[in-house]
């Protein structure tokens, strides 16, 4: 059987921690930041945990 292939759009955005559950850092926060409010860009800063109905799909293109 051939290797399956990661996705190299999802392996970008989303990394898989040691136990298993996926991470992403929110859109939004890499350019024009000057018309969102300061709450709204310090809400975006650092990384969030998937919803578990998204890290089911995710860990499918993520083989590792």
């Amino acid at each position: 059987m051939p290797k399956m292939k990661t996705h190299k759009g999802a392996r970008k955005r989303f990394k898989v921690t040691g136990s298993g559950l996926v991470v992403h850092f929110p859109t939004n926060k890499h350019h024009f930041q000057v018309g969102k409010s300061a709450a709204r860009v310090r809400r975006l800063k650092g990384s969030t945990m998937l919803s578990k109905s998204f890290q089911k799909n995710i860990r499918e293109i993520l083989p590792k």
